[in-house]
């Protein structure tokens, strides 16, 4: 009998599926796996990207009003925190092709923190908004009560229209005066002013950033999950001598995960 056919002393791979004849194979077969899975991945989050794509261009007002609301500190806090999150998950594949199951396990769990870190400030984030009403659809109320807590100033009111009518803006573009004074030049802009100055429809802002972000944040969730099964089973010692398949797979969503932020992070937050 044959090798290939279990024979008498046929060295038998405990990581090897019966359907595969080889290890490479069965790598192969999991990379492609894992790639049709990512290309589901970034066709989901295109469409989300078209719909932001739509509205601002159709109601650009809005993305420039509501912007004000977005903390970039926070937001760039969250972009460094994925970026060293993606260098040692990065590390950590190579440290697992190497079969180094110490370091692998120190990078994994470095990973982890970060990923824990990341969803620890979009809940400061998701908190704030929360406190000052600034939500997804029906649930937009903005509560003036909100800024008084946190200090804010009233802004100065902005001078009517022609036609006796509220603003109906907020942009920069000249020779736009109706739309509020001031909002570019202080992005971080008193709350209590937005029953008086914010544009209509400012909940489709809302909602968008909520759906891109509470999205991103539930990958992230899952990411954590995974990045916990490959920790267990490299404490188990299931990692090296040549097998690192479900390192590499789980880095590589991973990476996926951290560019859909790079996308987010000044789409929302940056560009005006």
């Amino acid at each position: 009998m044959s090798a290939t056919h279990g024979g008498a002393g046929e060295h038998h791979d405990p990581h090897l599926a019966h359907h595969f004849e080889t290890g490479e194979q069965q790598a192969d077969s999991a990379k492609l796996g894992m790639w049709i899975f990512l290309a589901t991945e970034l066709l989901f989050f295109s469409g989300l990207f078209c719909a932001y794509a739509a509205y601002r261009a159709n109601h650009p007002e809005i993305f420039i009003w509501s912007d004000q609301f977005l903390d970039k500190t926070l937001g760039g806090l969250n972009t460094a925190i994925l970026i060293c999150s993606s260098l040692t998950m990065a590390w950590a594949v190579r440290a697992a092709q190497l079969g180094k199951r110490r370091l692998l396990a120190v990078l994994l769990t470095a990973t982890m923190v970060f990923a824990v870190a990341f969803l620890g400030v979009k809940g400061i984030e998701y908190n704030t908004k929360w406190k000052h009403g600034l939500l997804w659809g029906k649930y937009y109320h903005p509560h003036v009560e909100a800024a008084a807590e946190h200090g804010a100033e009233p802004a100065p009111a902005a001078p009517p229209a022609a036609s006796g009518k509220a603003p109906a803006d907020s942009s920069e573009i000249p020779p736009s005066a109706v739309g509020p004074a001031g909002l570019a030049k202080h992005p971080r802009g008193p709350i209590s002013d937005i029953p008086e100055t914010a544009p209509k429809n400012v909940q489709i802002f809302f909602s968008i950033y909520f759906i891109m972000t509470g999205l991103h944040g539930i990958h992230v969730i899952a990411g954590i999950i995974v990045i916990g099964w490959l920790l267990r089973r490299t404490l188990g010692g299931e990692f090296g001598d040549g097998y690192a398949t479900p390192v590499d797979n789980v880095g590589l969503y991973w990476h996926l995960v951290d560019i859909i932020w790079i996308f987010l992070f000044p789409l929302l937050y940056l560009i005006r």
